[in-house]
């Protein structure tokens, strides 16, 4: 009986086994096309002749790709001087293996979208073709897009370190992006999360890692049976994952007791609040005001200063939340929205309905807009009735 391949562990390995050819002479973009060609031979061969030592395996296997590839390129035969074997690499060197290229795959030269495609294909060892169905994209789109991404990184050197501010909105993007294809980018996003702070002591990664493993555990209770979203104040705290909130509250808390307090920190933060409460009602709106105070003053972002006006009117009522709204440019995407749910909670539903209408007609995408609709209808028939 065959035993089936664990392809999460495998595409663990993907960044030391790239850094490896790396090491041996291998360019980025060959290094990580033979290690693709190895991804797919290990999934027809390991389960019925799984290898002792996997990340072995596949450098042998991905080194071989690239001998075979440079073979057909008398421009490059020189590399084939270089096949001498090295000795395999400690730690402390897969570690810097696999920094390198998270600050590769998220250089600043790159598309948010491209630097996104990259990073799924080189550090979490995704085929092109998964990639453009979590995108819903065709695969020769996809292969275009990795290629010129590779193109452009190609000649990038690393003597000084990377922004690691920048990997993590890469990463963040990954996990932002849920679930479509046959592929959770949601889950793929913290795998990839975890692998970096393995490899990385910054106070942010683990502030993002936080995060996302805080955002996640509502993901059961945030929609309906049909797709329909479901608000924070509806959801069945019941069906929350308790393990995943309190990982992530332990990882926040060992990151904040650093006290170097970063975006992602203060975000994670405001989760955990909403996280360990039992009701909307019982939620310490007045120190999520405080924290949203925190990142206004660290990123000065409007969407923190439109979230910031929803806790305020929650923690001083919607006359305040309104006034915070005030301040707004009122074409901030779901600004509309929050104006019309503070109307409501004012005890002015005429103007919230017609507010939800205005804002379903802008609204991002189709379960937004199907709930905001349902919103304005709802006031409407209790103003009818």
């Amino acid at each position: 009986m065959t035993a089936p391949v664990d392809e999460t562990r495998l595409r663990a390995i993907v960044p030391t086994v790239i850094g490896i050819l790396g090491r041996r002479g291998a360019d980025f973009a060959a290094a990580e096309d033979a290690v693709q060609e190895a991804l797919v031979e290990a999934v027809r061969v390991w389960p019925d002749d799984p290898p002792r030592d996997p990340q072995g395996w596949l450098v042998t296997v991905a080194w071989r790709k690239f001998l075979d590839a440079t073979r057909a390129e008398t421009s490059r035969r020189q590399r084939e001087l270089r096949v001498d074997a090295e000795p395999e690499p400690g730690p402390a060197e897969d570690a810097d293996d696999s920094l390198r290229l998270y600050f590769l795959c998220a250089h600043p030269s790159l598309t948010p979208a491209s630097a996104v495609a990259l990073t799924l294909r080189a550090i979490g060892g995704l085929t092109t073709r998964q990639i453009a169905q979590a995108y819903l994209v065709p695969e020769a789109t996809m292969a275009q897009r990795i290629s010129r991404a590779k193109r452009t990184v190609s000649g990038v050197r690393f003597d000084r370190p990377g922004d690691i501010g920048t990997v993590l909105r890469v990463l963040y993007l990954v996990f932002n992006e849920g679930y479509s294809g046959d592929v959770d980018l949601a889950a793929e996003g913290i795998r990839l999360t975890r692998q970096l702070a393995a490899v990385t002591d910054a106070e942010e990664v683990a502030g993002l890692l936080a995060l996302m493993l805080l955002h996640h555990a509502r993901r059961a209770a945030r929609t309906r049976p049909d797709g329909g979203l479901v608000p924070l104040a509806e959801q069945d705290r019941g069906a929350w994952d308790t393990g995943l909130i309190a990982e992530g509250i332990e990882v926040l808390q060992a990151a904040l007791a650093r006290d170097r307090l970063g975006e992602f920190q203060a975000q994670a933060a405001i989760a955990a609040l909403h996280a360990d409460a039992r009701s909307t009602e019982e939620t310490d709106w007045v120190q999520i005001v405080e924290w949203y105070d925190e990142l206004v003053q660290l990123t000065g972002s409007p969407i923190a200063r439109l979230n910031r006006a929803v806790a305020v009117g929650e923690a001083d009522g919607a006359r305040a939340g309104l006034a915070a709204l005030a301040d707004l440019d009122p074409s901030l995407p779901r600004c509309t929205a929050v104006a019309a749910y503070l109307h409501e909670k004012d005890g002015d539903p005429a103007t919230a309905a017609r507010l939800y209408a205005e804002a379903a007609r802008s609204a991002p995408n189709l379960p937004e807009r199907d709930h905001l609709t349902r919103q304005a209808a709802r006031l409407n028939a209790l103003a009818g009735g």
